[in-house]
This record gives structure tokens, sequence and C-alpha cells, in this order.
């Protein structure tokens, strides 16, 4: 199936500190939030084709803002990454605070992608995001990333075993690979079916 978001024409829109600086929705908005190592840079990179849009860092837990992305009358949230132990306490819990500001807003939620790393078990701050946005009755799926490194078998494996963890069901967790670009053209249709109204 064609792309209906023309992903091309990405453009990087404005940065926010603060929850209360960001202004109201104006189209669907499609958010993306995980631990700051997961490989969320790459997987937006990914689904951009683009190399360097959104800032890949090599010391995770750069992302300090929310930064806001446009393509094709669609914004493309990217949230700070969680749970980076380097930095300052007080830095981690402004992140936190600004994550939970930013959920706490009165806005166009059309979808939320958690990032995971399939490589590990979910953390305990994955299932607490897991659960935060179950109770919220956010919608959401789960983009499990760097699958790149895992054989097909041990995808398997690991797929399963984290669906169990999270609860959540199998429709709602997808395999990605921001190398190979496993998985990306399916979160692509995705993201169009929660921002384009015709999720079923």
């Amino acid at each position: 199936m064609a792309n209906q978001i023309n992903y091309n024409t990405v453009k990087f829109v404005a940065s926010y500190g603060k929850a209360s600086q960001i202004p109201p929705s104006t189209c669907p908005e499609v958010s993306f939030v995980g631990r700051s190592n997961v490989g969320k840079s790459s997987i937006m990179n990914k689904i951009f084709n683009r190399r360097n849009l959104v800032k890949v860092s090599s010391t995770p837990g750069k992302t300090a803002n929310v930064n806001f992305f446009e393509a094709d009358g669609v914004h493309f949230v990217d949230l700070p990454g969680y749970g980076f132990a380097q930095r300052s306490k007080g830095e981690r819990d402004r992140w936190a605070q600004l994550i939970g500001d930013y959920f706490d807003l009165d806005r166009s939620f059309n979808l939320v992608v958690s990032l995971v790393d399939i490589r590990h078990d979910p953390s305990k701050l994955d299932h607490q995001m897991i659960e935060f946005l179950q109770e919220g009755e956010f919608p959401f799926i789960v983009a499990l990333t760097k699958a790149d490194k895992l054989s097909r078998n041990q995808q398997a494996k690991q797929t399963a075993a984290i669906k169990r963890q999270l609860n959540v069901p199998a429709k709602n967790v997808i395999v990605t690979s921001s190398e190979s670009g496993q998985g990306i053209e399916e979160l692509r249709e995705i993201i169009e079916q929660y921002c384009l109204g015709e999720e079923e």
C-alpha cells in the first residue's frame, strides 16, 4: 500500500523545554517515547528517510526538550528519553516532569509509539510507561528496536516474552530496526491508520 503521508516533506517545527510553552494541537500527533538509549532518533529518521533530521547523539539522554516535526499535516513529537543514570537527578526529574506534563495536556494524542529494546527484558521504567499509557487509555503501540542484532528465531522468542511481560496484545507490538528497515513500512502504515482516521 502506498503511503498516504509523504514522509519526505518532513521538517523541524520547534523545541520546548516546558509543557506550558507548547501551543495547542492543530493537527494529528504521533508521540515517540522510550529509554534514552533505545534508538528513538534513529527510528524516527528511518521513518522520514532522513539521516540526521532527528539528532542522533553518541551520548544517550541528550534530548532534553520536547521536539516537534511535521510531515504532510501530521506532527511527530520526540519526547526526552527516560532513565539515563549519568545525568543529574535534577535533570532526570525535569525530563520525567516534562513527559508527564506533556501527556497531561489536552492534545490530539492520535498514537503513542513506545520504544523498547528487543534485546533486553523491559526495564522498570518501560513497565511504568506502558502502565501509564494503559491507565490513561492512550492509543499506543510498542515498537521493539534493534531487531537486526538478533536472529529471526531470537526475535520471535523475545517478542513473545516482552508481550507477556508488558501485558500488551500482539497486534500492538511491532518489531523494527533502523539499520535493516525491518518493520518501518508497517510502522508508517499504523501511523497513517491512527492519524487519518482509519483505525478499526
